[in-house]
């Protein structure tokens, strides 16, 4: 029977051994399981025995959806995708089309993709850090995160119109070109950011009760997350060196200075560290970003209706929780995709979670999915 906490139980006993398994229902009203996720953990007294993952409570359909629209329309699906993580995705798919096409973006316009994309993974870090300090017991977190979220989420509401559902990148470009102010007002952001980040590192990094509940749970060997397919965050706290923005790089990011912050244990506090040490990198990105942002167009020359020659095409980039790649399909004198398959790593990377929670403490059972930072918006697209 289901109960306000998000629990429900049921108890089978081993008529041999007299031992009984307790088997737990966690969500998908749950708090802690960040969104309409479900997980049926089957317990021996404290311990986790085994955990199966329902994620099928969303069906959003975007991949089906995207059959049924013009090639512009369907950038509003990848704002829709991945919900924290909207100008990153979108840039995805408008990569795909033009290399179907062949299309050549502005110098400029590349320069603006990134550096939004960049201020969307340091948002989507800190959305992160909040949550995860309220699923380790610490309510100040939550309160820093939102924050100086809410600083990026201004700047964005700035250039786009809108706080989330951005529909700002173009197939050739952007939208337009950058609000007056725009340069001077991030790089007062970003003095924000590094105050706000040293304040992060007080309050929970260098916390010894979050240490204590994150360090050494959830660990999982390297060579198992290769199997599994994790990528992201999760994959390079396991001391794997693998991010797209370097191991394949697209757009500007050859141009500019920065590394790749990994881990050693792979644990839920290396998750965690890997993530944090990105905003700083992020941070450097978008100030280089600025300082050679270039003038010039903000749209290639594209046709006013698309219309792809027949083939295919595959794309990836690195978003705020990995490997984000999309398969396109076109039949050839189209405005509309045959096909288009999105490999998502939020949903990737839940195929680890077993593997992670096994043997774990039902108290950790949360912690250890707060560390994957999962989105039910990609995960059942």
């Amino acid at each position: 029977m289901a109960t306000d906490t998000g629990l429900s139980a049921n108890i089978v006993r081993d008529p041999v051994t007299e031992q009984a398994e307790l088997s737990i229902n966690m969500g998908p009203q749950h708090p802690a399981t960040h969104g309409v996720f479900r997980m049926v953990l089957t317990l021996d007294g404290e311990r986790v025995v085994d955990v199966y993952p329902h994620i099928g409570y969303l069906h959003r359909g975007s991949e089906r959806l995207a059959e049924g629209e013009n090639f512009q329309q369907i950038t509003t699906l990848f704002d829709r995708l991945d919900y924290v993580a909207n100008f990153n995705n979108e840039w995805v798919y408008v990569r795909a089309v033009e290399k179907a096409m062949g299309v050549e973006v502005p110098e400029r316009a590349d320069y603006i993709r990134l550096i939004l994309s960049e201020l969307n993974r340091i948002a989507s870090h800190l959305l992160f850090y909040g949550t995860y300090g309220l699923d380790t017991g610490a309510m100040n977190p939550v309160m820093i995160g939102f924050r100086d979220r809410e600083r990026i989420q201004q700047i964005f509401e700035g250039v786009t119109g809108a706080r989330m559902m951005h529909n700002y990148f173009r197939i050739g470009g952007v939208k337009e070109d950058l609000p007056d102010g725009f340069v001077p007002a991030v790089r007062a952001l970003l003095d924000q950011l590094k105050v706000g980040y040293e304040e992060a590192r007080g309050t929970l990094t260098e916390s010894e009760i979050f240490i204590e509940r994150t360090a050494g749970i959830g660990a999982i060997p390297p060579e198992d997350l290769l199997d599994y397919g994790v990528t992201g965050p999760l994959l390079r706290a396991g001391g794997i060196d693998y991010d797209i923005r370097k191991a394949d790089p697209y757009s500007v990011y050859e141009e500019l200075d920065f590394r790749v912050p990994t881990g050693q244990t792979g644990d839920c506090y290396d998750r965690y560290m890997v993530r944090m040490l990105e905003i700083e990198q992020s941070i450097s990105i978008v100030a280089q970003a600025l300082d050679r942002l270039p003038d010039g167009p903000v749209m290639g020359r594209v046709p006013r209706i698309l219309r792809p020659p027949e083939g295919d095409v595959y794309v990836h980039g690195e978003n705020p929780r990995g490997d984000l790649g999309v398969y396109l399909v076109s039949s050839g004198g189209t405005v509309q995709p045959y096909r288009l398959k999105i490999r998502g790593p939020s949903f990737c990377n839940l195929m680890a979670l077993p593997a992670m929670i096994r043997g774990s403490y039902l108290a950790d059972a949360t912690v250890i999915l707060g560390s994957m930072d999962i989105v039910l918006g990609e995960v059942d697209r």
